[in-house]
């Protein structure tokens, strides 16, 4: 037999065996790689936020020439979703107020997920662990 039909039949039964003979863990991880992974995901869900909070203080102070208490009012609203509070003149000023509001939805959204991705992790694994017992 060629090595090429050696390599095929050997994909073949490895696709073919059953889910069982793969290994899975009988027990989650322990505690601390829970908090470790929570920590992390807090962490980059902080950055996040902090990023684009400077991005928005910059832009309207820049943009729309109101102070930088101000300016950190705007963003810090449009970030936790509540909306504009500042009335805005420029069309520059107007079209990245109009942009900013929408990317803080996508940033509100992906910083909400950061945060629970790690507690829906535990939780699946909890299920597939009772499943497999």
């Amino acid at each position: 037999m060629s090595e090429a039909g050696k390599r095929v039949r050997k994909a073949a039964k490895a696709a073919a065996r059953p889910a069982a003979e793969f290994r899975i863990p009988a027990t989650l991880p322990p505690r601390n790689v829970f908090l470790s992974r929570v920590r992390r995901a807090s962490t980059y869900a902080l950055a996040l936020v902090l990023v684009t909070l400077a991005v928005g203080i910059i832009g309207y102070h820049e943009l729309e020439d109101i102070s930088w208490l101000d300016s950190f009012h705007q963003s810090a609203l449009l970030l936790s979703g509540m909306g504009p509070v500042v009335e805005m003149t420029s069309v520059a000023g107007k079209l990245f107020d109009g942009i900013y509001a929408l990317f803080c939805g996508i940033i509100l959204l992906a910083a909400t997920g950061l945060l629970f991705a790690p507690v829906l992790h535990r939780i699946l694994h909890r299920f597939h662990i009772e499943d497999s017992a």
